[in-house]
């Protein structure tokens, strides 16, 4: 038959009677599970980061976070050491209601029906696995995850499932003495922090693989967990503790190479806070358990470090954070080349800072801004403004209502943080007046062994303290004791308190009827 336009025209018909026929349907687009969640938690990580302009340290991969997100230079902890600090986080509420003011509170036990975030983002929907620490080390608290407390698999011991991930060596010699330590420790009581293990020299450089410390074998295992969830329609929550930079300074020989001690600068306020209260600061009994340093003295006493020691752990301070930013690389890098990054919040921070000489010191468990200025980078899907910073006020406690704003669940209204998503989309805009802290200063860590509750709020222009004695059995304050005051910016570095001087009275009294009105008062306007 010959192919006239009128049997052209019938064929077209008929193409056209069949697809309309045609019953068959294209599959829908299949919807954008919500963005994954990636806590990262860096344990004693002070802002010694290249993305807060720390010219000495060498983290290439956490300052290319903060290119791809926001940095907040002006995050406050709540409480300057972990348990508290973690629990407040944790929970989205403060000390004062959590209860818990020191390393043996568990909050599980004050209050049982507490809701973590990742038991909140569970409930919503999320798949949530714990690697590392997130709360305190032996409260892993598995109520809070789906998959808790996961661990590389040469650290499945029976014996040391109660041990800490800081507390692993690569020499021998140091693990044979640890263990001799340890047993006669718990002789003299079967309870104690790290499980006893705590002990050995307080710095190693060995020439080994990354994964060869716990950080580095438990960054192996998150990658591995990472690739399996991805296959999941399900949205995870992963909650990465690292380990370093907390004592000991133990990290591969590399990171240590990165740095010439030499050029590390020493601390730029080397001394005891001028006029300062006689239980202000901790007896750095921390730092005491290693090895060499059981003689060292408090810091309000004549004591001082000689600059060779000092070197040394600043040092290892820096290779140990130089190691984490590493590992933090290769997460990302495998983030993105499976294909998940783009969809995924990432938050890295710290739970408190962490003295290196500075107030005469080491560790952190002070009021004093040190211990409490933290890093915390966020970077999100379509997320608006990256690689901006805010010097605006924010604190740790603000990030489980903001996690739960970007990630489109509802924020529980008992909340007593602030989402600071608003400050991302305008980082110049006002914001929070203020930051509240505090720190329960016990009997044996004090220089004049009282006991004594501290109440902290920063400005941007002062940081106040309030000292009141402290009833442990109670849980209340009483008398007030003395006070603390420090010019921010002409005395960054808090080296004299301007307390007591005839005039700051006006000041003082300002500050103190702020500190009392506490952190309601200091929410950010119109939002």
């Amino acid at each position: 038959m010959k192919n006239t336009p009128l049997t052209y025209a019938l064929f077209l018909m008929a193409s056209l009677v069949l697809q309309s026929c045609d019953t068959t349907q294209k599959e829908p687009t299949k919807p954008q599970k919500r963005p994954n969640v990636l806590f990262i938690s860096v344990d004693d990580l002070r802002p010694t980061l290249g993305a807060y302009g720390d010219s000495t340290a060498i983290t290439p991969n956490i300052d290319k976070l903060a290119e791809d997100g926001m940095t907040f230079r002006q995050t406050f902890s709540q409480v300057a050491v972990c348990a508290p600090s973690r629990a407040s986080l944790m929970t989205g509420i403060r000390p004062d209601s959590t209860r818990v003011w020191h390393l043996g509170d568990e909050f599980r036990k004050i209050n049982p029906n507490t809701v973590t975030m990742p038991q909140y983002f569970s409930k919503n929907g999320y798949h949530t696995v714990n690697l590392g620490k997130i709360f305190h080390n032996y409260m892993p608290d598995s109520i809070s995850w789906d998959e808790p407390d996961i661990r590389p698999e040469k650290y499945l011991r029976k014996d040391w499932l109660n041990r800490d991930g800081e507390t692993y060596y690569i020499s021998e010699a140091v693990n044979a003495s640890q263990a001799i330590k340890r047993d006669s420790l718990l002789k003299l009581r079967p309870v104690r922090y790290a499980d006893g293990w705590n002990t050995g020299p307080a710095w190693e450089a060995a020439d080994v693989n990354d994964t060869m410390y716990y950080d580095g074998a438990q960054t192996e295992l998150a990658i591995k967990t990472l690739s399996r969830l991805s296959e999941s329609d399900t949205p995870f929550y992963i909650g990465l503790g690292f380990f370093r930079p907390h004592l000991p300074f133990a990290a591969p020989k590399k990171y240590w190479d990165l740095y010439d001690p030499e050029t590390i600068p020493l601390a730029n306020n080397p001394n005891v806070s001028k006029n300062a209260p006689n239980y202000t600061m901790n007896s750095m009994y921390e730092l005491r358990h290693y090895d060499g340093f059981n003689h060292i003295g408090h810091p309000q006493s004549d004591y001082r470090m000689s600059e060779d020691t000092t070197r040394i752990l600043k040092h290892g301070y820096y290779a140990s954070v130089s190691y984490v930013d590493a590992l933090v690389g290769k997460l990302i890098a495998h983030m993105k080349a499976i294909g998940i990054y783009d969809n995924t919040i990432i938050i890295l921070w710290g739970d408190h800072g962490w003295k290196l000489g500075d107030h005469n010191s080491w560790g952190k468990m002070t009021n004093y801004n040190i211990d409490l200025q933290v890093p915390m980078i966020v970077r999100y899907p379509n997320q608006e403004n990256r690689g901006k910073q805010t010097f605006e006020i924010t604190e740790l406690v603000d990030m489980f209502p903001s996690l739960c704003e970007i990630a489109g669940i509802d924020v529980p209204d008992y909340m007593q943080g602030t989402s600071f998503v608003p400050l991302i989309k305008d980082p110049n805009r006002e914001w929070k007046t203020a930051a509240f802290s505090q720190f329960h200063r016990r009997p044996r860590h004090t220089a004049d062994g009282s006991r004594n509750m501290g109440y902290s709020i920063n400005t941007k222009s002062y940081h106040y303290i309030e000292w009141y004695d402290w009833d442990n059995t109670t849980g209340t304050r009483g008398a007030f004791k003395n006070a603390e005051l420090y010019d921010r910016i002409n005395d960054p570095y808090e080296t004299v308190n301007i307390a007591d001087e005839a005039t700051q009275s006006a000041l003082v009294k300002q500050l103190s009827a702020q500190l009392a009105e506490g952190w309601k008062k200091a929410k950010p306007k119109n939002i």
